[in-house]
């Protein structure tokens, strides 16, 4: 290959990694907010089908490459037509898009905060001694290469707070994310999360959404949390899948016949140890929000957030630990790049693991399962936090 065809060729690649990672990045913001499913869903496939065509459309004029090196410097008009146009848009977006985002990658510790992590991989079919695949679906899915839907990484996480008062040095959290009950997965998968949960002895159960996916798994509910046990109680909010079935409402009446606490909206003041915390629950946008806190109470603020883009949020009222999910540590990671798909306004920067952002530290967990029965280099979740103090 000499250098006329090798200038062609990088131009065409380039152009490629560009126009499919503005199409990602539309796919995500898309997914980052409350449009209804009637109408996010035609969208996407059509995005889908224009970030196919492009190409092939290129092709079919060109022959045997995308040809832009010629497209672009041929033929040049005053007036540009939409498709020189688009090309050009594409290409700057490496300044305003891409560099931003390979920035953000894990490598380069984006906002991230250094944690003390001890890590425990499960093979949960063989830690139960049964299958756990309850569909055709299901079990098609799990014998794929490399999916990771029944490996569970059991990751006890010693979390920095600056300003932690003294009395909550040491203080654990049990954070639970994104159960995603399809009736795919059989309902023990959960269970044993809970189970390996309580023999930590949390003192705090966190539940951060994404509970339910079809109405018959509502019964399911009782026999998977109603053994869950935390000295100061076991909190829940409800997720963008949550908001999908016809009512909410049987989900929220079920959880609290569990022994759980609905947090969904609210605040709720409590000791702990014997220090003031106040518990907040954010399910925007796909429930109302909370009310605005006041300035300064000297409580210590937890907040349970369905989704990482409420740290805006946070920040303004003062949150000093944030508890989310909601973007399934993008399902799958590249090597050394990190998650690419995550529905979030922030595109894939908070797909999972711990952050700071003045005042509020921000804990992301991949959650346990999912609608897409797949995780590739992003194993189901199960977070056990300790909280630790740290100076400002």
């Amino acid at each position: 290959m000499n250098m006329n065809s090798i200038i062609p060729f990088l131009v065409d690649l380039l152009f490629l990694i560009a126009h499919f990672g503005l199409w990602v990045a539309l796919y995500n913001r898309v997914n980052a907010f409350s449009f209804p499913r009637r109408f996010t869903k035609p969208i996407l496939k059509v995005l889908l089908l224009l970030a196919i065509c492009l190409p092939i459309y290129l092709l079919s004029k060109q022959g045997d490459s995308l040809g832009l090196v010629k497209y672009l410097a041929s033929d040049f008009k005053p007036s540009f037509g939409p498709l020189r146009v688009y090309c050009l848009f594409v290409f700057s977006s490496y300044a305003w898009l891409g560099i931003p985002w390979l920035l953000s990658r894990p490598i380069f510790g984006f906002y991230s905060l250094s944690t003390s992590k001890r890590i425990k991989y499960l093979d949960l079919e063989a830690e139960l001694n049964h299958q756990l695949f309850l569909t055709n679906r299901c079990r098609t899915f799990s014998s794929l290469p490399f999916n990771q839907i029944f490996h569970l990484s059991v990751e006890e996480i010693e979390l920095p707070i600056p300003q932690l008062p003294a009395s909550l040095d040491g203080y654990r959290i049990a954070h639970l994310s994104d159960i995603h009950l399809t009736g795919d997965v059989a309902p023990e998968f959960t269970r044993h999360a809970v189970d390996i949960a309580n023999n930590w002895r949390p003192e705090m159960f966190a539940l951060t959404g994404d509970i339910i996916d079809h109405p018959s798994c509502l019964d399911w509910l009782s026999g998977i949390f109603g053994q869950a046990r935390a000295s100061d109680g076991c909190y829940f909010i409800l997720g963008n899948h949550d908001a999908r079935m016809e009512d909410a409402k049987p989900i929220r009446r079920a959880m609290i016949d569990a022994n759980w606490i609905d947090l969904g909206g609210k605040h709720l003041s409590k000791q702990m140890r014997g220090q003031s915390v106040t518990l907040i629950g954010n399910e925007a946008p796909w429930f109302p929000a909370p009310a605005e806190l006041a300035s300064s109470d000297g409580s210590f603020r937890v907040m349970l957030s369905h989704s990482p883009d409420q740290i805006t949020w946070a920040q303004q009222n003062q949150i000093q630990l944030m508890l989310a999910g909601h973007t399934h540590g993008g399902q799958g990671r590249l090597p050394m790049l990190g998650p690419v798909l995550s529905p979030s306004v922030y595109g894939s920067r908070y797909a999972s693991g711990q952050f700071f952002r003045q005042p509020t530290t921000m804990h992301v967990t991949r959650g346990l399962s999912g609608t897409r029965l797949m995780r590739i280099n992003c194993p189901p979740e199960l977070s056990l936090l300790t909280l630790r103090a740290m100076n400002s």
